[in-house]
C-alpha cells in the first residue's frame, strides 16, 4: 500500500487524551478520592546500611486517628521486576540497604496524622558500614557485610563477551597506519523527574477482592507482583492504569507502596491512598546508573573500524531491579548501529547502598553512546577525516545480523546521517567557525521492544481485542499502558485504516487488568510495534468476518474486497461498493456481536544468539537517529549555550507525524538536559538534591530550536511499517553538545555533566599543556589585540 492510499496513517492527528489533558478533567491517580479514604505514609531508613534489631509500633498505633500499621512481617515474600532478581521485600525484613529504603507504613484519617504516627515508630537499628562507590562495595571480602548475603563482593551480575579477535582488529588497524585510541569516561546517576510523583489508591473490598489505581508504565506486572506478595489469586486484584504524568522508565516496577496500600486496605476495610512527595520519588529512583566506562576503539587509516574493547562498571544502588538488562544493553547495543567486526565486552553491575537504578529512556545505552560517539571524533582527528565521514564508513546494511547475533531489519542511520549533514551546513561549518563556535556530531539507536519476555513465558507479548458495536463504533480494548507518548492514538490509527472507517468511531480502552487482555506494558519503545501488530491483526480478524458476509452480498471472493472510506468494494471496482454499515448489520444478523482478537509475538529468528546474556539486546527492529548540535563557547568564563539541533530519527513509517516529531524533540530535550545539568549528588548514602530546585532539569527557556527531520524506512515487520520513535534519539544529544564544545574551543570533557567549570578547567589544563592557544584562538584575539595596541 502507497502513502497516498492512506486515510490515516501519516498523518498529523491530535491525541485523543489530549482534550481531558488541557482542560483539567483528566483524572490521575492523585485526583481519585473514595468514600472513607484513609491516607498512607511510609517510614524510610534513616541509615545507607544497618541491620533492623526491633520495630515497636504500639505507640503509632495508639494515635488517635491511626487505623491501622504494616511491618515486613505482613508481607515476607521477595519479589523483584526480572526472574532472576528476586531480592527485594515490601519492608524490610532483616536490614536496610540505603537512605529511604522502606520499613514500615501506617494509614490514617490525614495526611498530618499520619505523618505523626511515623515518628512514633521504634526502630533500633545496628549501623553497618556502608558502601556508596562501586570501588568499595567490590573490594569488600567480609560476608557479613555484604549488602545482599548471596550476592558475593556486592558484585549482582557480571558478563564477558568476545565476538571476533579484537587483539587481531587492532593489529590491523596499526598496521594499516590508523589508530588505537583508549580513553575513559564517566556518567552520573540520573533520574527520571516525571512531573506526577508516584501514587496509588487500594480498594480490599468485603468479597476478598481488591481494586488498585496507581501511576504505572506496567499494569500487568504490578498484577503479577501483588499476586505473589499478597498471596492471592490474580483473579481476585483488579490493577487500573488512570492518567500517567510521566514515566520514562521510573513507574516501570511495582513499589512499596502499591503492596502497602492493599495490605492496609485489607487491614483497616477502607480504601487507602499514597502519594509521594518530590523528595521520596527521589527514594523510588530506579533511574540511569552512575557508570564508567573504558573503550579501547581501532580504526583503520581509511577509516574502518575494526575492533572494540569495552569494560563498564554500573553503580547500581542496593537491589537487583532491572539491572541485568541494564549492564546488558550497554554492551549488547554497540554492535548494532555501526558494522563492527570485532567486540569484546566486560560489564560489571555492582551493588551499593543508595537506591536502586533501573531503566531510564535509552535504557543501558545512553552513557557507553556519549562514550563511543566521542571516542569516534578523536579517532576521526587522529587519521585526519571528517567525523561525519568516518560514521558513514562504518554503517550497517539492512537485513543483517551483528557480529553478536543481534537482527537488524531495516536501517536508515546512514541516511539520517547525510539529512542532518546537509539541514546543518556542517560541512562550511566544522572547523571554520570563529572560535567559541563550533558545532558536533552523534548518533544513536534503540529496540522497538525487546524480543525475549522478561517473564520467561511463551505467551505473546500483545494482545489486542475489538468490539464492534451495531452503530458501527469499534472499540479497542488493549493493556498497553498510555504515559503520554500517544499509544492509544496510534492504536485508533492502526485499526481504523485497517478497517477502512473514519478514526471517530475508534475508542481506546486501555490498562484495566478485568477487562483489557494482558500486554507487557509501556517500556524499551515496545507498544508501537508489539500491540500495534496485536491491533492491526485484530482488526483484520474482525475485516475477514466483515468479508466474508460482503462477499456474499456482492457476488464476490473475500480476498479481492478491499476496506476503505467506511465502504466495501472489490479491489478496481470501487462503483460497486456497499456499506460499512450494511455489511455490519448482515454480520451481525448472521452471527451476533462481531469479536476480534490479535496477538504479536517476536518471531524466533529475532531473538538472539545462545550465549551467556544473549537474551538481553535483541529487538524486533531498531530505530536510528543522527543528530548535529551547534554550541557557543565563552571560553573566558566557561559558559555555553546550545544554539540550535538538527536531529533526522529512522522510525520506520511515521504513524503519526505529530506524535513522531513531539517524541524526538522530548528525547533532545532530556539528552540536552543529561548533557549540561542532571546529577544526583549524595553525601555519605544521602540524597542532597532531592527536589526539582536542586536537581537541575532542561527547562523550556534552555530548549535550543530543534529541527527534526522523519526518515521512514518501512520496516517490513512493524505495523504498516512503524518502529520505535520514543527513545532512540535521547543518546545522540549528548555526545553531539561535548563535540561540539570540542569543535568550539578545542578542549574534550569526558565526565557528565558538561559544566562551565569543567571547561574552564580543561581550557587552563591545555594553555598549560601546550603553552600556546591554538589558531583559531589566536586568530579570535587578534583583533582585541590590534584595538588595544591602536589604544596605546
Amino acid at each position: 500500500m502507497s502513502e497516498r492510499d492512506f486515510s490515516t496513517i501519516g498523518k498529523r492527528v491530535p491525541m485523543t487524551d489530549g482534550p481531558p489533558k488541557v482542560t483539567g478533567t483528566a483524572l490521575y491517580a492523585d485526583d481519585l478520592r473514595l468514600p472513607g479514604m484513609l491516607y498512607g505514609k511510609i517510614l524510610r531508613s534513616p541509615h545507607p546500611h544497618a541491620r533492623i534489631l526491633r520495630i515497636d509500633t504500639s505507640k503509632a498505633e495508639r494515635l488517635p486517628g491511626v487505623m491501622g500499621v504494616v511491618t515486613g512481617k505482613d508481607a515476607p515474600a521477595r519479589y523483584g521486576i526480572l526472574p532472576i532478581g528476586h531480592d527485594e521485600t515490601a519492608f524490610c525484613l532483616d536490614k536496610v540497604r540505603y537512605v529511604g529504603d522502606e520499613v514500615a507504613a501506617v494509614c490514617a484519617v490525614s495526611e498530618q496524622i499520619a505523618e505523626e504516627a511515623l515518628a512514633l515508630i521504634e526502630v533500633e537499628y545496628e549501623v553497618l558500614p556502608a558502601f556508596l562507590t562501586p570501588e568499595e562495595a567490590m573490594a569488600c571480602d567480609d560476608p557479613n557485610l555484604w549488602i545482599h548475603a548471596d550476592r558475593k563482593r556486592n558484585i549482582e551480575k557480571e558478563y564477558h563477551h568476545h565476538f571476533g579477535d579484537v587483539e587481531r582488529g587492532f593489529r590491523e588497524a596499526l598496521e594499516s597506519g590508523g589508530a588505537v585510541r583508549f580513553d575513559r569516561f564517566f556518567q552520573p546517576r540520573v533520574t527520571h523527574a516525571p512531573m506526577e510523583p508516584h501514587a496509588c489508591v487500594a480498594h480490599w473490598e468485603h468479597d476478598g477482592r481488591v481494586t488498585l489505581w496507581t501511576s504505572t508504565q506496567t499494569p500487568h506486572y504490578v498484577h503479577r507482583t501483588l499476586a505473589e506478595v499478597l498471596g492471592v489469586p490474580m483473579s481476585s486484584i483488579r490493577v487500573i492504569k488512570p492518567f500517567v504524568g510521566g514515566g520514562f522508565g521510573g513507574k516501570s516496577e511495582t513499589f512499596t507502596h502499591e503492596i502497602a496500600a492493599c495490605l492496609l486496605s485489607k487491614k483497616t476495610g477502607r480504601p487507602v491512598k499514597f502519594t509521594f512527595t518530590r523528595e521520596e520519588v527521589f527514594y523510588a529512583h530506579r533511574g540511569r546508573p552512575e557508570q564508567y566506562m573504558e573503550l579501547r576503539t581501532g580504526v583503520t587509516k581509511d577509516g574502518r573500524l575494526t575492533a572494540v574493547e569495552a569494560k563498564v562498571i554500573q553503580d547500581g544502588g542496593a537491589y537487583c531491579s532491572y539491572g541485568v538488562v541494564t549492564i546488558l544493553y550497554a554492551g549488547a547495543l554497540l554492535a548494532a548501529i555501526y558494522d563492527i567486526p570485532n567486540i569484546k565486552y566486560d560489564g560489571y553491575r555492582v551493588l551499593t547502598n543508595k537506591p536502586a537504578c533501573g531503566p531510564m529512556r535509552g535504557h543501558g545505552t545512553v552513557g557507553i553512546r556519549f562514550a563511543f560517539e566521542s571516542q569516534l571524533d578523536m579517532l576521526a582527528e587522529e587519521i585526519g577525516m571528517d567525523p561525519a565521514e568516518l560514521r558513514l564508513k562504518n554503517c550497517l546494511r539492512p537485513h543483517t545480523f551483528t557480529v553478536n547475533s543481534l537482527r537488524v531489519t531495516s536501517y536508515g542511520y546512514d541516511e539520517c546521517l547525510r539529512r542532518v549533514i546537509e539541514a546543518s551546513d556542517w560541512k562550511n561549518k566544522r572547523g571554520k567557525l570563529p572560535f567559541g563556535r563550533g558545532v558536533g556530531i552523534g548518533g544513536s539507536h534503540y529496540v522497538s521492544g525487546a524480543a525475549n519476555s522478561i517473564i520467561r513465558s511463551k505467551m505473546p507479548h500483545s494482545n489486542v481485542s475489538l468490539k464492534i458495536d451495531y452503530d458501527g463504533g469499534v472499540t479497542v480494548y488493549t493493556g498497553a499502558a498510555e504515559i503520554g507518548q500517544g499509544t492509544e492514538t496510534i492504536h485508533a490509527q492502526i485499526v481504523a485504516e485497517e478497517l477502512g472507517v473514519a478514526l471517530h468511531r475508534v475508542r481506546v480502552i486501555a490498562a484495566d487488568t478485568a477487562i483489557t487482555p494482558v500486554d507487557l506494558g509501556s517500556y524499551s519503545s515496545r507498544v508501537t510495534f508489539m500491540s500495534g501488530n496485536a491491533a492491526r491483526e485484530a482488526a483484520r480478524d474482525i475485516k475477514r468476518q466483515l468479508f466474508r458476509v460482503a462477499a456474499e452480498l456482492l457476488g464476490e471472493s473475500p480476498d479481492r474486497l478491499v476496506a476503505r472510506d467506511e465502504k466495501i468494494f472489490p479491489r478496481d471496482e470501487p462503483q460497486r461498493a456497499i456499506s460499512y454499515q450494511e455489511a455490519l448489520m448482515a454480520a451481525i444478523e448472521q452471527g451476533g456481536t462481531l469479536i476480534g482478537k490479535g496477538a504479536y509475538a517476536p518471531p524466533p529468528e529475532s531473538q538472539g544468539g545462545n550465549f551467556r546474556g544473549a537474551g538481553v539486546g535483541p529487538g524486533v527492529a531498531y530505530s536510528y537517529s543522527a543528530q548535529v548540535a551547534e554550541v557557543t563557547v565563552d571560553p573566558e568564563t566557561g559558559q555555553f549555550k546550545v544554539d540550535r539541533v538538527w536531529v533526522a530519527h529512522d522510525c520506520g513509517r511515521a504513524i503519526n507525524l505529530l506524535t513522531v516529531e513531539g517524541q524526538v524533540e522530548g528525547s533532545v530535550w532530556m539528552g540536552l538536559g543529561q548533557a549540561v545539568a542532571e546529577e544526583q549528588i549524595f553525601e555519605k548514602g544521602l540524597t542532597m538534591n532531592p527536589s526539582l530546585l536542586e536537581y537541575k532539569t532542561a527547562v523550556a527557556p534552555d530548549s535550543p530550536p530543534i529541527e527534526t527531520i522523519i526518515v521512514e524506512t518501512i520496516d517490513p515487520e512493524g505495523p504498516f511499517g512503524a518502529k520505535e520513535a520514543g527513545e532512540g534519539s535521547l543518546a545522540a544529544t549528548i555526545p553531539a553538545v561535548a563535540n561540539a564544545i570540542y569543535d568550539a574551543v578545542g578542549v574534550r570533557i569526558r565526565d557528565l555533566p558538561i559544566t562551565p567549570e569543567k571547561i574552564l578547567k580543561a581550557l587552563a589544563e591545555k594553555r598549560r599543556r601546550n603553552g600556546s592557544a591554538n589558531a583559531r584562538e589566536e586568530r579570535a584575539k587578534a583583533p582585541e589585540e590590534n584595538e588595544a595596541k591602536r589604544e596605546e
